[in-house]
């Protein structure tokens, strides 16, 4: 367990925001925190170490969520590039969010949707293999891959139009990233499982 800098204030509010489990626990990608003490546990396997940027990042991103109102689902999906200064960050969010899950799931796509699941998430019909992932309560991040048939695999992130709500577009390019990264630790979860 890992101990997140977190302030009352910002405890307090993620209270109110999410879905906490008797008022105390939140579950998000395969996370709990403990909303009493702030500290972060690794749900996908007991002896995994959350690394210095994984505590950093959610760090963030829980302070600046804790800031959000919370904003109904549209239901309408944008790519990151469409989101308020997406473009910035495109190459970025390419290179450290996207192309990793082509890599990681393109020989394979519906290992996708057993690594989402284990994330709480839900498979779609996009692709072939795509599920919503719950990054963060009311805020799913669409996760699309294309297998590699006739061409190298491909994959695309999406989010829900009311995005920007919860998180200025920065963090939503962490979000993606995090989220990415905690497929990959769930696929790597699943195969130790099956051993």
């Amino acid at each position: 367990m890992t101990k997140l800098n977190l302030k009352p204030e910002h405890i307090e509010k993620l209270k109110t925001l999410t879905n906490a489990k008797e008022g105390k626990r939140y579950e998000f990608l395969g996370f709990a925190l403990d909303l009493e003490t702030s500290y972060l546990r690794d749900l996908l396997s007991k002896d995994a170490k959350i690394t210095e940027w994984q505590i950093q990042m959610i760090s963030v991103l829980l302070q600046h969520y804790s800031q959000a109102t919370q904003t109904p689902k549209t239901g309408n999906l944008t790519k990151f590039t469409d989101l308020p200064g997406g473009y910035a960050y495109e190459r970025a969010f390419n290179q450290r969010a996207i192309q990793p899950i082509a890599q990681a799931f393109g020989d394979n796509p519906a290992e996708l949707v057993e690594a989402a699941q284990l994330l709480g998430g839900k498979p779609l019909g996009y692709g072939d293999a795509s599920a919503e992932i719950s990054a963060l309560e009311g805020l799913p991040v669409v996760c699309i891959v294309w297998g590699s048939h006739e061409f190298p695999a491909s994959a695309s992130i999406l989010y829900d139009s009311s995005a920007s709500s919860f998180l200025p577009t920065e963090d939503l390019a962490i979000l993606g990233e995090l989220t990415t990264a905690r497929l990959v630790d769930a696929k790597t979860s699943l195969k130790t499982k099956k051993k």
